[in-house]
């Protein structure tokens, strides 16, 4: 009897390893897929509140699973403002000033440029893969498509604001939604992407919308116009050097 209860649970024990790890996986391969190996992209981003509306234009750069680049192009009072992500470093460029400021591990969750998205979301962080803990809660078939719902806890001692962050990820490696939470499991805020279509070589949302949990209407639209996907960039792209000056 006791042998049996041992291996019952020694089975379960593996079974829950291996839907850790299928978790893992699936969220791996759809950072993978957002990010590309390399990318180029324009992207219209519209910060709505109730009062007012602002809209800018920006061009993105990124690389592997850390490197990003942003700078707004449009409209020309904001033009050549920037955000440089390289390795573990994060930048700000304001040519008003004409001053590059290193970004601590503090700032990395705060808004981008008066937007719902933070420095962290714009630079598509690699903190999900490394910070967090991966479980698969449950699989449902959407429109012919299994669709993922992981839930993901934060590693201890890990230096992350998200007390769990929610997935849904369909078996063809879109993400769907990401919901984030705060350290009382709180909803604080949620990202859907929509509009799928096929780029130059995939599939992929050309909308994403950021909307806070509690106001319906406040949110940050990202409409992606054009979108790049490389097997390379350049290293020299992603330097402070050519945050001030990007030719764009």
């Amino acid at each position: 009897m006791k042998k049996a209860i041992l291996i019952i649970g020694i089975l379960f024990f593996v079974m829950d390893v291996q839907a850790q790890m299928t978790a893992e996986t699936i969220v791996k391969k759809a950072f993978d897929y957002w990010r590309g190996k390399a990318s180029i992209s324009t992207i219209v981003m519209t910060i709505h509140r109730p009062e007012w509306e602002r809209v800018m234009t920006l061009k993105a750069w990124t690389k592997g699973e850390s490197d990003s680049l942003f700078v707004i192009t449009k409209p020309a009072k904001d033009r050549g403002n920037g955000t440089l992500k390289a390795g573990k470093g994060m930048w700000m460029y304001n040519p008003k000033v004409n001053r590059v400021i290193k970004l601590p591990p503090s700032m990395m969750s705060q808004s981008w440029q008066g937007s719902d998205f933070s420095n962290n979301d714009l630079a598509k962080s690699d903190s999900l893969i490394k910070d967090y803990v991966h479980t698969l809660e449950d699989t449902k078939i959407d429109e012919g498509k299994k669709v993922y719902y992981i839930k993901s806890m934060p590693k201890p001692e890990a230096p992350v604001i998200w007390g769990m962050i929610k997935l849904t990820i369909r078996e063809d490696n879109i993400l769907l939604s990401e919901s984030f939470f705060d350290e009382d499991l709180e909803t604080v805020k949620i990202m859907t992407a929509w509009d799928i279509q096929m780029t130059n070589d995939r599939l992929f949302p050309l909308k994403w919308k950021m909307q806070k949990a509690d106001i319906t209407d406040e949110y940050t639209l990202f409409v992606y116009e054009k979108v790049n996907f490389k097997k390379s960039l350049s290293k020299s792209i992603f330097t402070r050097t050519n945050l001030k000056n990007p030719g764009i």
